[in-house]
């Protein structure tokens, strides 16, 4: 056995199975990377602290400079920004503060000529309650929109209908002395449910789907789209049987998302899409919703493209086991089911803290490279936060700073999110690190300065030029893209897998902790070593020796 002849799987891929053939035609969108822009903290463009459309458009370039397939922002939709802009009051324009809807029309055509797809947010679950519809809805019971919320009358004790918590805090009801009844938020009490059981309602959320598709968006990301429907029997949920920070934790939410009737509108939204070339859809199944509750709105023609999968995000310990169950998880499911991938987004500490604090990763550039090309090695499509290229840990924000609603409402239990929210350092030596030339709206963390994208661009081992060059070569390899994914049989804390697609085999092999690790896994077949910037792993003695937060990624095959 030479040194190079290793590392065979113990689970062959089977001959010919739909995802290891070629597809010339395979959509854009599956195996794509998607940066998440959260236009508060990118750039300001116009000197007032706050992130802006102009701003975007400014640093279009960087983005695309990085080899990622598309962009994904988040609201900027006109808001009263309760919630920071998923409190939206007018889904067909843009909130000043962002800019204005030729702005936007001005960043879609940029990304364009870069050859960048644009996916934008859409919240159909709620409004703002600055929103004209639940101005006149809350109006009186008569009313042409009376019915396009979620109203109920209180119990014969005066109190509310039923026993659902808000996620955020407290009940998930809120009295309105105009109607004299009660109305369902599930966000905050400035976030009222829209109710989608009435069809007027969802004709209304289409010409909204519409409008954005014919301004020339590829895509929605679908925000809480397992909340589209209550139950309408307004049943109590049932206890959880668990413990937890908030009121919310104590039930099983059975009947006040996730309801079965969610997919006759999703099928209308579907058909909707399918009627324009190439579009795409990815849903946000959050709240500790199960893998088989994920697929389920995946699976199917009438279903959405794939679904934004929390189960790393909302786990706070990342294993070798936690990624081979949740990847294996949609082994069974329909080839129409596509998965997709995240480590962070606006809503969860950065993954540099919270996988990295424990196991002395936080602040190890090897770590946060690591993660990012174990990611983009995973089968699905994947996203990537901003920031997360450049390795950035969790800010630490002062009690007095924090924006955020449910960190403020929770303290000091939660954190909150204004951690993972705080300004793009741009230029390390920049006032304000060239994100403002202002103060920004959140206080720019001083172990940010050392990670600014202008020395990391010029920085040939840099954690953005590390994903850069991982990138480029992903688009190289139809098996990091398109390929099957089998596990190999090892050890914690390796995670080992083949990706293949026709005759393109890689090895992928990760150490997740702090100790050097010489992995020895049956072997057999010609591997070489693939040279991959930051992946400083290698092969020894008929197996692999990972160093400390290592990798190494090995191609089958003589030539490659």
């Amino acid at each position: 056995m030479t040194k190079n002849d290793i590392i065979r799987s113990r689970h062959e891929p089977a001959p010919n199975r739909p995802d290891e053939r070629k597809h010339p035609e395979e959509p854009w969108w599956r195996g794509a990377v998607i940066y998440q822009i959260y236009p508060r903290s990118f750039a300001d463009a116009d000197g007032d602290g706050i992130g802006d459309l102009k701003g975007i458009l400014d640093h279009l370039d960087y983005i695309a400079a990085l080899g990622v397939d598309a962009i994904w922002i988040s609201p900027f939709f006109t808001s009263p920004m309760v919630d920071y802009g998923y409190d939206v009051a007018d889904f067909c324009n843009v909130d000043p503060i962002f800019g204005t809807l030729d702005d936007f029309d001005a960043v879609l055509q940029k990304a364009h000529a870069l050859g960048l797809k644009l996916i934008i947010d859409q919240v159909y679950s709620h409004s703002s309650d600055q929103h004209p519809w639940f101005l006149e809805s809350r109006r009186d019971r008569s009313n042409p929109k009376a019915d396009w919320y979620v109203w109920a009358d209180p119990k014969k004790d005066g109190g509310p209908p039923n026993n659902w918590q808000s996620l955020f805090k407290g009940a998930a009801w809120t009295w309105d002395g105009r109607r004299k009844q009660y109305y369902l938020h599930n966000f905050l009490s400035e976030q009222p449910d829209l109710n989608l059981r009435n069809q007027a309602v969802q004709d209304a959320i289409l010409d909204i789907a519409r409008f954005w598709l014919d301004r020339g968006v590829d895509g929605f990301r679908l925000d809480a789209a397992n909340f589209y429907m209550h139950d309408a029997q307004l049943r109590d949920n049932p206890p959880s049987g668990r413990s937890g920070l908030r009121p919310y934790d104590f039930q099983e939410h059975l009947y006040n998302r996730s309801r079965p009737e969610n997919f006759a509108f999703i099928a209308r939204l579907r058909a909707l899409i399918d009627s324009y070339e190439d579009r795409f859809t990815v849903a946000e199944i959050g709240d500790h919703s199960s893998l088989e509750e994920l697929i389920s709105y995946v699976e199917g023609a009438d279903r959405l493209h794939t679904a934004y999968s929390f189960v790393f995000i909302e786990n706070d310990r990342l294993s070798a086991q936690l990624v081979n169950e949740a990847v294996s998880a949609w082994d069974q499911a329909d080839n129409s089911a596509w998965p997709s991938w995240a480590f962070s987004n606006h809503d969860a500490p950065r993954v540099a803290s919270r996988w990295g604090r424990d196991r002395g990763g936080e602040h190890d550039p090897r770590f946060a490279k690591t993660l990012n090309t174990l990611l983009c090695s995973l089968r699905g499509t994947v996203f990537i936060y901003q920031g997360q290229e450049l390795g950035l840990s969790q800010a630490d924000i002062p009690y007095a700073r924090l924006a955020d609603p449910e960190a403020i409402a929770n303290w000091p239990d939660t954190l909150g999110r204004d951690g993972a929210r705080t300004p793009m350092p741009w230029q390390a030596q920049s006032s304000h690190a060239g994100f403002s030339t202002t103060e920004p709206w959140l206080p720019i963390d001083p172990d940010h300065l050392a990670l600014a994208a202008d020395g990391q661009q010029a920085d040939p081992g840099s954690c953005y030029r590390q994903m850069q060059d991982f990138l480029a070569l992903r688009k190289n390899h139809p098996a990091l893209r398109h390929g099957s994914l089998h596990f190999f049989e090892s050890p914690e804390p390796i995670v080992a897998f083949e990706r293949r697609h026709g005759d393109d085999r890689l090895l992928c092999a990760f150490n997740l902790g702090p100790d050097p690790l010489d992995w020895h896994p049956q072997s057999t077949g010609q591997w070489s070593k693939l040279a991959i910037t930051g992946l400083d792993g290698s092969i020894k003695a008929g197996g692999l020796h990972l160093p400390p937060f290592g990798g190494c990624i090995l191609s089958h095959g003589e030539g490659r």
